[in-house]
């Protein structure tokens, strides 16, 4: 899904950018919901940031998974480059931010539109200004494997593209673990 939006960049740079899974869910700019066995996945973007909420169905019991990459007051940039959380269903995250010519992050952008735009998982926002200054999503739900979630932030203005890498095992679906 492509969203055009009327509100320019918020971030400033790959820097300024924390991970948490810590922050209760922001107001999107915009958003797309994706059903997959066991839960709800909800595609958020807030500027050139983003949310990913992971809800597990109501039989499981369990509270929802919110993974935000976002300027946050108060917190000091700069994302680990990977982070292992086996207490939250076997939650991986993993980060790379790269410096690219303009030639290069419109090469990149291109592909993103490609591959995020029309896909089922996906959410692509592009911001006005600059029509390199996207933020995208893709969930690629594995049948019966983990959820997997890649995020794009590209910041013109710097030449940075932040990629992110996500993946959570839930627990099986009542579907599943009956005999």
């Amino acid at each position: 899904m492509l969203a055009s939006i009327s509100a320019p960049f918020v971030d400033t740079s790959a820097d300024d950018l924390v991970w948490t899974l810590d922050h209760p869910p922001v107001v999107p700019l915009a958003t797309r919901t994706v059903r997959v066995p066991g839960a709800r996945v909800e595609l958020r973007v807030l500027g050139a940031s983003h949310q990913v909420t992971v809800t597990p169905d109501p039989v499981r019991g369990a509270g929802a998974l919110v993974e935000t990459v976002a300027c946050l007051p108060g917190l000091p940039g700069g994302l680990p480059g990977s982070i292992e959380r086996p207490d939250l269903g076997r939650y991986r995250f993993g980060s790379l931010v790269e410096s690219l010519s303009r030639n290069e992050l419109a090469l990149r952008v291109e592909r993103l539109h490609h591959e995020v735009a029309d896909s089922p998982g996906g959410l692509l926002v592009a911001f006005p200004g600059d029509p390199l200054a996207v933020t995208a999503l893709h969930l690629t739900p594995d049948r019966g494997g983990p959820l997997r979630w890649r995020t794009w932030h590209a910041y013109p203005q710097s030449g940075e593209l932040v990629t992110t890498t996500s993946n959570v095992t839930t627990p099986p679906t009542s579907e599943r673990s009956a005999p």
